[in-house]
C-alpha cells in the first residue's frame, strides 16, 4: 500500500512540476504561435501553491523527492516577486503626485435590475483619494456624455481636466475609459485596437514644466461573463456532456482573449516606443505576470507593485480565482516610492495607487 501511495504522489508531483515549468514558458511565446503555455500562466500561483504544498509533503516524509518541486520553483522564482512583496517599502510621499487606477466594472449597472450603481460609492472613494491622475476603465455613463462628463468632475471636485473615449451601448449609454488629470492636457490621442472593444488612450499632461505621456489601457477580456457558474460549479456539475461542453467552450474563450491581448499588447508597446515623452502605463490588462502581454508591454518600464508594493498582488476579485491584472508601470524618468492595492468592494476589482516624483 505505501509504494501505491509513494507512486501517486510521485506521479501528481511530476504533473504539477512539469505543469509549472510549462507556465514560465507563457511570457516567452506568443499565444497566437502556441496557445498552451499561456493557460499554465493564467494558472501560475496556483500550481506554484500546490508545488510548495507537495515540497511540505516530502519534507515531512524526510524524502529527497522534495527537491523535485524545489528545483522547479527556484528555476522561475523570479515570477514570484510579481505576486508577493515580503520587504516593506519606505513609502516616503514627499514632493509626489499619485495616480489611480480602477476597474468600475461599469459602475454595477448591468449587475442587478433593481438600477442601484455603484457610481456614488466610487466617487465618493475616489474624491477621499486625491489623486492628482485618475484612470477608470470600464467607466459607464447614461445620458449625453458632454453633460456627464462635466457632473463627474464636479462630483470629483471640480479640479479636473478630462480625456474620455466612449463607445455607444444602447439609447444615450455608452462605455469606455476616461482620464481625469489635475495637470494641465496639452494632447489626446487613442490607440485603435481593430475588430475589438477594447479601448487604449495616451494622454499628454504637464507636470511642473515637463511633459509625461499617460496610457490608460483596456485590454480584450476573456468574455467569461456569460458564464453564470463558476470554476467550480463547472467542473463538478452533475451532467457530465454538460460540463465537458462547458470547458470547451470556456477554453476557446480563453484562447481568443489570449491571441487577441496579444496582438494588443504589440500594439500598445509599439506605440509606447514612439513616445517623445516618459511614459505611465496602466490599467486592466486581462492577464497575469506570468504572460506574454505583460512581458510585451512591460519591457523596458519597471512595475510599481515589484518596486514598492507590499503582500500579495492580487487586484481581481470576482467569480473567478483571484490574480494580478490590474497595473501601473512606468519609465526610468519617475521614481516611484509607494504602491497600494485598496481593498474596496464596488467592482470585481479593486483599485491600485502609486505615488511618483521626478528625478532630478
Amino acid at each position: 500500500m505505501r509504494k501505491i501511495l509513494y507512486k501517486i504522489l510521485l506521479a501528481v508531483n511530476a504533473v504539477f512540476a512539469f505543469s509549472l515549468l510549462l507556465s514560465y514558458l507563457a511570457v516567452a511565446i506568443s499565444p497566437g504561435d502556441f496557445a498552451l503555455p499561456a493557460f499554465f500562466g493564467l494558472a501560475y500561483p496556483y500550481l506554484l501553491l500546490i508545488n510548495i504544498i507537495l515540497v511540505i509533503i516530502w519534507a515531512m516524509l524526510l524524502r529527497f523527492e522534495a527537491l523535485i518541486s524545489v528545483v522547479v520553483i527556484a528555476i522561475g522564482f523570479h515570477h514570484f516577486s510579481n505576486y508577493i512583496k515580503l520587504t516593506r517599502p519606505s513609502g516616503d510621499k514627499t514632493n509626489t503626485f499619485k495616480v489611480l487606477s480602477y476597474n468600475v466594472r461599469l459602475f454595477n449597472y448591468f449587475e442587478n435590475n433593481r438600477g442601484i450603481t455603484s457610481e456614488k460609492k466610487v466617487i465618493e472613494f475616489i474624491k477621499t483619494q486625491k489623486p492628482d491622475i485618475i484612470c477608470l476603465q470600464e467607466f459607464f455613463l447614461s445620458g449625453y456624455p458632454a453633460v456627464e462628463e462635466a457632473l463627474m468632475i464636479d462630483a470629483l471636485g471640480g479640479k479636473y481636466c478630462s480625456h474620455m473615449k466612449l463607445i455607444g451601448s444602447g439609447k444615450n449609454r455608452f462605455y469606455g475609459i476616461v482620464t481625469f488629470s489635475k495637470f494641465p492636457i496639452i494632447r489626446k490621442g487613442e490607440i485603435v485596437h481593430p475588430g475589438s472593444s477594447s479601448l487604449s488612450i495616451y494622454t499628454d499632461v504637464l507636470i511642473q514644466n515637463d511633459t509625461f505621456r499617460i496610457y490608460n489601457n483596456h485590454l480584450q477580456s476573456f468574455r467569461l461573463r456569460r458564464m453564470e457558474r463558476s470554476f467550480i460549479e463547472e467542473l463538478t456539475a452533475s451532467d457530465d456532456k454538460e460540463t465537458m461542453n462547458e470547458v470547451k467552450s470556456l477554453s476557446v474563450s480563453l484562447k481568443k482573449g489570449f491571441v487577441k491581448r496579444a496582438l494588443q499588447a504589440q500594439v500598445v508597446k509599439d506605440n509606447i516606443n514612439k513616445s517623445p515623452y516618459p511614459v505611465i502605463v496602466l490599467g486592466d490588462f486581462n492577464d497575469t505576470p506570468v504572460s506574454y502581454s505583460y512581458r510585451k508591454i512591460r519591457k523596458g518600464l519597471k512595475d510599481s507593485f515589484v518596486n514598492s508594493g507590499y503582500g500579495a498582488g492580487f487586484t481581481y476579485k470576482g467569480n473567478y480565482p483571484p490574480n494580478r491584472i490590474d497595473y501601473i508601470l512606468y519609465d526610468d524618468a519617475l521614481i516611484n516610492s509607494y504602491f497600494e492595492i485598496i481593498k474596496v468592494k464596488y467592482s470585481d476589482h479593486y483599485p491600485i495607487i502609486a505615488y511618483f516624483k521626478k528625478k532630478n
